[in-house]
């Protein structure tokens, strides 16, 4: 069967629905009723700058062993994303075709060659192709797939020429202190997708329009330029003016130097909590900038939250950059409080019958998504994004 009419037919299978109320979640994704004990516990804040981040704790969690992360995919080379029309033929065991045809600014098309099921967190680039992209949605592609339609938002407005036949971690095609194209020195297992900061991630999931990620891409990217000007040589902020890329402009060394300053100490810190709480099962965190609560990350295991942590923080840590005046501090209650609302005025389902469902839920002040293995020996929540309007 040809993969135009494989794509098809597996798209005929994802069914969404729509519902007034809330009606069915995973095991985490539970609305908290009054006197009803929360599946996470809010622990103390690690703060640095005008960003704070609560680390999470749950009452259970899963094994999570057989996921393989887009990092590890692209490391591995098991995992191909490329142009939608880019693949001419796949027989499986044997060698991957690529051809050049129709581009779309929405549409990858992803291949999983690895054995173990591969997880995307809406929010990751990837680089290359004729644009760079940013993952809409999470989902779960299962192991050894025919070619899936990815959905994507382009964060690099400025460009619609090839550079690569197919797409890899930003760090892959912009190297430190190189430029568009120039790829990297690193060592190949370093290689890490970026992920988007929260309001432009926000834009992706939950406004799903491309016309507004594009907007707050270049909102960021301004201030991120003003931010530089003030202390880094000319040069750096005119780099970052000339360029309509979000992964470029967060591989520039002086934005890098300043969303460390903000990232390291609370990388590190939560890092070696992570550790001392690996029996209290840690799986994530709630995030406030300039004393608003913006965000919340939940996995299934500590050993996901680990693997995403990383990048996770340094997305943070972009949003707080331009975000330094002090505001009064968030409370452990309040994120406690934030994290345990989850009833919905509107609830919307996708799901792929065996492999996964994904739960928007629409309520008052902010939007919820969770990501479901349907699985053999699964069925539990594996992410849960949720972030305030």
């Amino acid at each position: 069967m040809r993969p135009k009419a494989l794509i098809a037919l597996a798209s005929i299978f994802v069914m969404t629905a729509v519902f007034a109320t809330t009606a069915v979640f995973g095991p985490h994704l539970q609305p908290v009723q009054a006197g009803q004990e929360s599946a996470y516990t809010v622990l103390e804040p690690i703060r640095n700058g005008s960003l704070t981040v609560f680390p999470v704790v749950a009452s259970k969690s899963y094994s999570t062993s057989e996921f393989l992360t887009l990092d590890e995919g692209f490391r591995s080379g098991e995992v191909i994303v490329t142009e939608n029309g880019n693949v001419h033929g796949l027989v499986r065991g044997r060698r991957t075709h690529l051809q050049q045809d129709s581009a779309e600014v929405n549409r990858l098309v992803l291949i999983n060659n690895s054995k173990r099921p591969l997880l995307l967190l809406a929010g990751e680039i990837v680089a290359g192709g004729k644009q760079d992209r940013v993952i809409g949605k999470d989902r779960i592609v299962p192991p050894e797939s025919d070619p899936v339609d990815l959905d994507v938002f382009c964060v690099e407005p400025g460009r619609w020429v090839a550079s690569s036949a197919s797409f890899g971690a930003s760090g892959a095609t912009y190297g430190s202190k190189a430029g568009a194209g120039v790829a990297s020195s690193a060592p190949k297992a370093a290689v890490q997708t970026l992920m988007v900061q929260p309001s432009v991630r926000a834009k992706a999931m939950g406004d799903k329009n491309q016309g507004q990620v594009w907007a707050e891409v270049q909102k960021q990217q301004q201030s991120m330029e003003v931010e530089v000007a003030r202390a880094a040589p000319p040069a750096s902020a005119a780099a970052i003016h000339s360029t309509s890329s979000y992964a470029v402009v967060m591989e520039n060394e002086d934005v890098k130097e300043k969303v460390d300053e903000v990232a390291k100490p609370i990388e590190q810190n939560y890092q070696s909590l992570i550790k001392q709480l690996r029996d209290r099962k840690a799986v994530g965190v709630v995030v406030a900038v300039d004393g608003r609560i913006v965000w919340s990350d939940i996995f299934a295991s500590t050993e996901l939250l680990e693997k995403y942590w990383p990048k996770l923080v340094r997305s943070y840590a972009s949003e707080a950059i331009v975000n330094r005046v002090k505001a009064a501090e968030v409370t452990s209650a309040q994120a406690q409080a934030f994290l345990a609302e989850m009833e919905g005025r509107k609830q919307t389902i996708e799901s792929e019958p065996g492999i996964f469902r994904q739960t928007e839920i629409d309520g008052d002040g902010f939007k919820a998504f969770a990501l479901t293995s349907l699985l053999p020996k699964t069925g539990f929540d594996v992410h849960v994004a949720k972030m305030a309007d």
